[in-house]
C-alpha cells in the first residue's frame, strides 16, 4: 500500500510538472504580442499625458489597499488615484511578485507577513504610521478577512478601516448564521441546517422536502465550494458515502441548504453606517470572470434592508438565486469582502467618494451606462481555443472580447497587464515547478494558482 501511494504521488508530481511546463511555454509564445501592446500603450500614454489631468485636492488622503495581487485591488487603486488621492498597496511576502505594484496608480508597495502570522498586525500598524494612512481598505481573501477585522482596534486610532468588526464578520461569514439573521428580518433565504456530523444528513428525512439540497463548507474551501452535488443521492448508501467523504466535524461545520434552481446573481456593496454608497449586481456562475451590471431593484432593496438593520460599515458581497419555480429572490450567502464585480467601476468618477464620505451620497454609485462588461483576456482566449469545435461558443467568446473591456488592461496604465501575465504568473509556475503541488487552474483575476489545499 505504501509503495502504491508513493508511485501515485510521483506520477501526480510528473503530471503537474508537464502541465506547468506546457503553460509556461504558451505564456512565452504570446509574450511578444503582450510586449507590443504594452509598448504601444506606454508610448501613447506618454504622448497624451499633458492632455490628462488629475484633480488637485485641497486635502488628498492616503489610502492603504491590501490584496495587491488581485484585480479588484488594482481597480480600487486606480479609482482612488484618479480621484486625486495617494495609494499604498500591500500584499503578503508570498506574492511580492504581483504585477500590480508596477501600476502608475501605486505610490508605494510593501509586503507583509501572512495575516495568520503573529507579526501581521505589527507590520500593518508600522505601515499605517510611517505612510500617514487615512483609510485602510482591505481587499482580503476569506482567510485574511478575520484578521483584518481583528486589527481594527489597533489601527482605528490612526485611520478609518473599511471593514466589519470581528463579531459581525463571523456571523456574516457563517452561511448558517447569515441565513438565520436574514430570516429574522423577514428576508427570503433557502432552508438551511447546520451540519457537524455526517449522520445528521444520513438521518434527514428528504421525502418531506419539495426541493433537493446541497451541502457547503462553512469555513472557506477553495476547491469544494464548486461542488453542487444534489442531496439525496440516488440511493441512501450513495448519500452516506458522499457525506462521509467530506471533512465534516464540530470544528469544521457545514451547512445543508435548500437548492434553488434558477438564475444566480452576485453583488458588491460598499456600505457606510448602514447606507449603500456603491452597488452593482451581475449574473453569476461557478467560475466568475465575466461581469455585466444588471439593474435589479428587488435585490438592492433586500441588501438595503439587511445592511440598514445591522448598521454595517464595510464591503459586503451577496449571492442570490431567482427561483425558476416561484420567481422569488433568495439570498444564498454573504461574503463580507470586496467582490471582483467592482471592476465594472473602471470609468466611474465617484468610487473614492463612496468609500471616503461618511454621509450618505445623494445617489448610490452604480456602474455607468457607458461602462462595458469586464473580462480577463487570457481567460477568454483559453475559452476561445477550447471551444473552436463549436461555432456558436466561438462567436460568443469573440463577442465578449469585442464588446467588453479587459479588467486589467488600461491604455494609460498598461504595465500591470504585462507584468501579471508574464512575470507574476510565470514566477508562481516556476515556484510550483521546483516544489510541485497539484493546481487546478490559473486565476488571473485573483493572481494565483488555485492549488489543492492552497491559500
Amino acid at each position: 500500500m505504501g509503495l502504491e501511494r508513493e508511485i501515485t504521488v510521483e506520477n501526480g508530481g510528473w503530471q503537474t510538472r508537464i502541465k506547468t511546463l506546457a503553460t509556461l511555454a504558451v505564456l512565452l509564445l504570446v509574450l511578444p504580442l503582450n510586449l507590443a501592446l504594452t509598448a504601444i500603450a506606454l508610448i501613447g500614454s506618454i504622448l497624451t499625458k499633458s492632455f490628462r489631468s488629475r484633480p488637485v485636492l485641497r486635502d488628498p488622503q492616503t489610502i492603504l489597499i491590501s490584496g495587491g495581487k488581485m484585480t479588484k485591488a488594482l481597480q480600487l487603486a486606480r479609482s482612488f488615484y484618479n480621484a486625486g488621492h495617494r495609494v499604498i498597496l500591500i500584499e503578503t511576502h508570498k506574492y511580492w511578485l504581483t504585477g500590480h505594484r508596477y501600476s502608475s496608480a501605486v505610490d508605494r508597495f510593501y509586503t507583509v507577513p501572512d495575516p495568520r502570522d503573529e507579526d501581521y498586525e505589527t507590520a500593518l500598524l508600522e505601515i499605517v504610521i510611517r505612510e500617514g494612512i487615512d483609510v485602510y481598505v482591505p481587499v482580503c481573501s476569506p482567510v485574511a478577512s478575520y484578521y483584518d477585522s481583528r486589527v481594527q482596534t489597533i489601527l482605528e486610532p490612526y485611520c478609518t478601516v473599511m471593514h466589519v468588526d470581528v463579531e459581525m464578520l463571523q456571523r456574516l461569514d457563517d452561511k448558517y448564521e447569515f441565513a438565520s439573521d436574514a430570516q429574522a428580518l423577514g428576508l427570503r433565504v433557502p432552508k438551511s441546517y447546520k451540519i457537524t456530523d455526517p449522520q445528521q444528513v444520513i438521518d434527514f428525512d428528504f421525502s418531506t422536502q419539495q426541493r433537493k439540497y446541497i451541502i457547503k463548507s462553512i469555513p472557506y474551501d477553495s476547491v469544494r465550494r464548486l461542488d453542487l452535488t444534489k442531496l439525496p443521492c440516488e440511493t441512501p448508501a450513495a448519500t452516506a458515502a458522499f457525506v462521509k467523504s467530506l471533512p465534516i466535524s464540530e470544528s469544521k461545520p457545514w451547512v445543508m441548504q435548500e437548492f434553488i434552481p434558477g438564475q444566480e446573481y452576485c453583488t458588491h456593496s460598499t456600505v457606510r453606517n448602514g447606507h449603500i454608497q456603491l452597488h452593482c449586481c451581475c449574473e453569476s456562475s461557478a467560475f466568475q470572470v465575466n461581469y455585466e451590471h444588471i439593474d435589479r431593484s428587488d435585490i438592492q432593496n433586500w441588501i438595503s434592508t439587511f445592511v440598514g438593520s445591522l448598521q454595517l460599515t464595510g464591503q459586503v458581497s451577496f449571492d442570490f438565486m431567482q427561483a425558476d419555480d416561484d420567481g422569488e429572490i433568495y439570498a444564498i450567502e454573504c461574503n463580507p469582502r470586496t467582490h471582483s464585480a467592482i471592476t465594472m467601476f473602471y470609468n466611474h468618477p465617484d468610487v473614492a467618494d463612496a468609500y471616503l464620505t461618511p454621509e450618505p451620497l445623494n445617489l448610490t454609485a452604480q456602474p455607468l451606462a457607458t461602462s462595458r462588461p469586464t473580462y480577463w483576456l487570457y481567460h477568454e482566449v483559453w475559452r476561445l481555443v477550447t471551444h473552436l469545435h463549436s461555432p456558436q461558443l466561438t462567436q460568443q467568446r469573440l463577442q465578449i472580447i469585442a464588446q467588453g473591456k479587459d479588467a486589467i488592461f488600461d491604455w494609460h496604465d498598461p504595465l500591470p497587464f504585462l507584468m501579471v501575465h508574464h512575470w507574476q504568473i510565470p514566477l508562481l509556475l516556476l515556484g510550483n515547478l521546483r516544489n510541485p503541488k497539484q493546481w487546478i487552474r490559473i486565476d488571473f483575476n485573483i493572481g494565483k494558482l488555485v492549488e489543492i489545499g492552497g491559500d
